[in-house]
């Protein structure tokens, strides 16, 4: 299996034990002295750095930089089994730089990301070094509040905390990710919300083919399910599947951290609780399609469906769910509920029939409120006519996605942007047509 050395080695190269990897300058100049402490590109001349393991000499801290191997990026499924591998390409310096550009993606320019990346490099190794001697502790949280679409608290670790929340997903996620059913859509690659609705009504329209017009629709959810999540049942079942036990430390690490050290509950915010929360629901995912063969069940999150083939059917069901939830130390929502597919199954934002697809009412009135406010703020001169169009654009997203056209051109016909004297008016939908035809805003 081929091997990449990283990009930066401590000291010269002559002398691989000149430098400890705490004391690398990286923003000096590289010196040829043995007692240099500059960095150099691990290829610079075309040459291969000197290696002391082949020589048989005993590789210095300093020089454990040069020698962080990173074979495979997807790991094989003999590999998450190994005692000591898995980690090792955690804490590799290029999974930790991968992991860095991800962490950065769309917030380089907050100010927590701005101080990073001032001195990226030497906070990479400071990570690094905590990492590899297990001295790594969680942060300090941002805590903030979300009301849309219901209030949610939001726990946001520090953004050196992020790097390793994606250095460990990168690694680990292929391992669960083969594991999972096909029919689960939260936070998956080529998954999501549209993708689970189409699914849902695809289901809709099969059961209702095969078994008449008495089919009834499962809508079930966990009560608070990231704040209910138990730590030991969530070791449990990643352990199940990883038995590194420096990766188990890790996650542990991370589980207790950022205010949930009592042994229940994920921060919302982490992109760890995304895969954890994942994680812990599988067991009832193959529970319900492969011991109970239900053919049409799926999840979102939290968010479980299942097309029954009547009533009794449909009852037994939701049982085995409240059952296997229990096993989980979790609690449905008592809105939990069966009933007939005319009422249709309100699903990821939407109302979904066999025959068509709409916007949820309560997301109906919510762009009504997010236009006429916008109005106001054109109206006020508080925005301008490039920012009205993307809140446009994004209603005629969640639009686009359901059959409700006409209801997109009743609500946009509402919407007239004006402004005193000389600004003139304008309303939504000619707002998209000058911004299809590139015309300038009056």
């Amino acid at each position: 299996m081929s091997r990449r050395a990283a990009a930066y080695s401590g000291g010269a190269w002559r002398f691989g034990g000149g430098a400890g990897l705490g004391a690398l300058g990286l923003g000096r100049a590289a010196s040829g002295a043995g007692g240099g402490v500059g960095a150099r590109p691990a290829n610079d001349a075309g040459q291969k750095p000197h290696d002391p393991r082949v020589c048989g000499q005993r590789q210095s801290f300093g020089a454990s930089v040069q020698s962080l191997w990173l074979e495979d990026q997807q790991p094989s499924a003999g590999a998450s089994l190994a005692d000591g591998g898995l980690y090792q390409r955690i804490i590799a310096w290029e999974n930790l730089v991968a992991a860095y550009e991800e962490a950065r993606r769309g917030k380089r320019y907050t100010p927590e990301a701005l101080a990073f990346s001032a001195h990226w490099e030497e906070r990479l190794i400071e990570l690094h070094e905590h990492l590899k001697w297990r001295s790594w502790q969680p942060g300090k949280p941002r805590i903030f509040t979300v009301k849309e679409p219901k209030r949610r608290d939001i726990t946001a670790p520090p953004f050196a905390d992020r790097i390793v929340h994606h250095a460990l997903v990168r690694v680990v996620e292929p391992l669960f990710e083969r594991r999972f059913i096909f029919d689960s859509y939260a936070c998956r690659k080529g998954k999501g919300t549209h993708a689970a609705v189409h699914r849902a009504q695809q289901f809709l329209r099969r059961a209702k083919r095969n078994w008449g017009d008495g089919i009834y629709i499962i809508h079930a959810d966990v009560k608070s399910y990231f704040a209910s999540i138990d730590h030991g049942v969530a070791e449990q079942a990643i352990a199940r599947v990883i038995r590194d036990p420096d990766v188990l430390w890790l996650w542990r690490q991370i589980m207790a951290g950022y205010g949930f050290d009592g042994g229940m509950g994920l921060p919302v915010g982490a992109l760890t609780s995304q895969l954890v929360a994942n994680v812990v629901l599988d067991r009832v995912d193959h529970t319900l399609k492969d011991s109970a063969g239900e053919p049409y069940y799926l999840r979102y999150m939290d968010d479980m469906v299942a097309i029954c083939r009547d009533k009794a059917h449909a009852r037994a069901v939701l049982e085995r769910i409240a059952d296997e939830c229990a096993v989980l130390k979790l609690r449905l929502n008592p809105k939990s509920r069966y009933e007939p597919w005319q009422r249709g199954l309100d699903f990821c934002g939407y109302r979904i029939w066999p025959t068509h697809i709409l916007p949820r009412k309560r997301n109906i009135r919510r762009w009504r409120r997010r236009l006429r406010k916008l109005r106001r703020g054109y109206e006020e001169g508080n925005l301008e006519l490039d920012d009205a169009r993307k809140m446009v654009m994004s209603c005629i997203a969640y639009y686009k996605h359901s059959d409700d056209q006409r209801g997109l051109s009743r609500l946009l016909s509402d919407v007239v942007l004006s402004r005193p004297a000389f600004y003139g008016s304008i309303t939504g939908q000619e707002a998209i047509q000058r911004y299809r035809l590139g015309k300038p805003a009056r």
